[in-house]
Formats: C-alpha cells, sequence, structure tokens
C-alpha cells in the first residue's frame, strides 16, 4: 500500500492481532482478504460448528470480535479504519470491508492494543472483590458505542433466571450425541495444535462458580483450586435490537471492546455463548432477564482473579498466512 495506506507488513501485522480474538470452541471462523486499499472480513463457514451453534449465531459474533481486534490493531498503528458491515448482499460471506486512513493514536487506544496479548478467558473461579460500579459503568459504554446494550445483571432475582437458563442450556447439549462428539474433536487441545480448546485452559472437572455453570469441555487438565472465597464475578447480557447479521456482528464488536477493557482494568473475563446456542434458554433469558426488551447475543463473566491464579497460558492462534489471501490483481510489497 502506499502512503496514505499502510504497507503489507502493517497490516499482516493487524491481522495477527486480529486473530488473537476469541470464537466459539477456538474455531477461528474468519478469512481475511488482502486488497491495495482495503481489508475484509469474510465468513468461513467450514469452520461452523453445527450442533453447538446451528444457526450461526457464534460464528457471527466471532468474527464481529476479530473485526473488532483488527480496528483497535490498526488504531494502534496509526491507522483509523473506515468500516462498513455486510457490504455485499450478493456475497453473504462477505462480512466487512475496513479501510485504513492516517490517525494518531492516543493512549487508550494504544492501551486496547495492548490488552489484546493479555486477555485470556478464564473459567477459573474468581475472587470475592467486587467489580467497581464504575468499571461496570464503562464496559456498558464500550458496548454502547457499538450500538449493542449490556445489561448487568445484578438483581438476585434476575441472576437465579439467568442461572437457570445456562443450566438448561447444558443439560439439552449435554443430552445431544452429536454435540458431544463435536465437542471432543475441538476440545483437548495440546500444545502443538493450532486451533480448538487447549486442555490447560479448560478444568479437569466440572465447575460452578455462586451458581452459574460452566461449560464442560472434554480432556481438561487445569485444576481448580478452592480459594473459600465467594465468586463475585458480575455478568453482562448483550443484546441487541434485532437478530440480523449486522447485529450480531455489533455484538461482537461490544463484546471484544468490553474484554480488552476489562483487560486493561486487571479484570478476568469469560464469555459464555453456551446458553444463547439453545433456542429455550435464549428465549428465557430475553423474557425473563431482559423482560421482551431486545435479542441477547452473549453473555460475559466479569470479576478479579484471585491473588494467588496462575497465569493462563495463551490459547493457540493459526498462522496468518493460513487465514489470508489476496483481492485478483493485488501485488503486496514489503516496507522498503
Amino acid at each position: 500500500m502506499g502512503r496514505s495506506h499502510p504497507d503489507h507488513q502493517t497490516v499482516l501485522d493487524a491481522v495477527g492481532l486480529a486473530c488473537r480474538a476469541p470464537s466459539v470452541h477456538n474455531t477461528q471462523p474468519w478469512r481475511w482478504l488482502l486488497g491495495d486499499r482495503s481489508v475484509h472480513l469474510m465468513a468461513d463457514w467450514t469452520r461452523q460448528v453445527p450442533a453447538t451453534d446451528p444457526d450461526g449465531r457464534d460464528l457471527l459474533v466471532s468474527c464481529g470480535a476479530a473485526l473488532h481486534h483488527l480496528r483497535v490493531a490498526f488504531a494502534a498503528l496509526g491507522w483509523d479504519t473506515e468500516t462498513v458491515l455486510a457490504p455485499n448482499p450478493a456475497d453473504p460471506d462477505h462480512l466487512a470491508a475496513v479501510e485504513p486512513h492516517r490517525h494518531t493514536p492516543d493512549d487508550d487506544e494504544v492501551a486496547l492494543a495492548a490488552a489484546v496479548t493479555r486477555r485470556r478467558t478464564d473459567r477459573r473461579r474468581y475472587s470475592s472483590w467486587p467489580v467497581p460500579d464504575g468499571h461496570i459503568d464503562l464496559l456498558v459504554e464500550h458496548a454502547a458505542a457499538h450500538d449493542v446494550v449490556a445489561v448487568p445483571v445484578t438483581d438476585p432475582f434476575d441472576r437465579h433466571r439467568l442461572a437457570q437458563a445456562i443450566a438448561m442450556a447444558a443439560i439439552a447439549q449435554e443430552d445431544d450425541p452429536a454435540y458431544r462428539a463435536e465437542l471432543a474433536v475441538w476440545a483437548g487441545r495440546g500444545r502443538g495444535s493450532h486451533e480448538g480448546v487447549p486442555a490447560a485452559d479448560t478444568p479437569r472437572w466440572p465447575v460452578t462458580h455462586d451458581g452459574i455453570r460452566m461449560r464442560e469441555f472434554p480432556g481438561g487438565t487445569l485444576t481448580v483450586a478452592p480459594t473459600g472465597e465467594t465468586d463475585a464475578a458480575q455478568l453482562l447480557v448483550l443484546a441487541t435490537a434485532d437478530d440480523s447479521v449486522v447485529s450480531r456482528l455489533r455484538a461482537g464488536q461490544a463484546a471484544s471492546a468490553i474484554l480488552l477493557a476489562a483487560t486493561g482494568l486487571r479484570l478476568a473475563t469469560c464469555p459464555l455463548s453456551q446458553p444463547l446456542e439453545v433456542p429455550e434458554s435464549r428465549a428465557l433469558i430475553q423474557e425473563r432477564v431482559l423482560g421482551g426488551q431486545g435479542v441477547p447475543q452473549l453473555v460475559l463473566r466479569v470479576g478479579y482473579a484471585p491473588t494467588s491464579a496462575e497465569p493462563l497460558p495463551p490459547s493457540p492462534r493459526r498462522p496468518v498466512d493460513e487465514v489470508t489471501a489476496y483481492l485478483p490483481g493485488f501485488a503486496p510489497r514489503r516496507p522498503s
């Protein structure tokens, strides 16, 4: 790319950070098409997990998170981005077109990008330290910037209803042989894998934190030591006005913004997609937690990890050259 656009290595660096985004079962269901003046996010439906995610919600939310990671990376590298969601109605796989422009990053943008490589999905018990209201307000603001409502579930009755929906979804999926087989393929991965859920990041035994049942992954090796503390994690439900492709992508961007901001605040985080994967539990959350207002897209668990908790290893990612291709006629140039 020319002087008014980032060079090829800068684009690859940004894509590399984008690929650090969380995704359902760490399937990384995205592809990137690089052009002379733009980067295009494409859905990779060959990486859909149909027993877990039959309608593709998780896949699109995952791609939305990767898109936000890309924009964060470009901003920190000195490039603002003009982004169009679902730009090509004739090609539903084309999820976003991103065009970078010169930009001077501020401290907040640099800090957000720095959080990309430090963020982990932490499925362990969190500490009894409550998350300050000011932190929650900031996370809600990050979601609102993407036209997504982040609803803190603070009322005990609402939290109980949400816990019921989470348990309902877990039971329904665990009773499905196709789901169990699919999960076995993607979970329990060793160090040599570039995809899937690492055994080292998932608890060895089923865990429930303060009534919130966590998804059970087979083959986990992570020991979750009892702390004697009450888990004071805050739960946020991300909701959109409708359930369109664009809304799901926005939910993914909002999730990314919250996760990175929370990481910057030294909070532990864990996305919970399971209760939205089963129609009955999703309807329960929509009606009994959101009061029928909005479409729930994702639940986020946020809190402080115990001071004694060991750092989690980073989950694996596919090499950038496996997820990138070039638009016809584009000949990439390396920086001189």
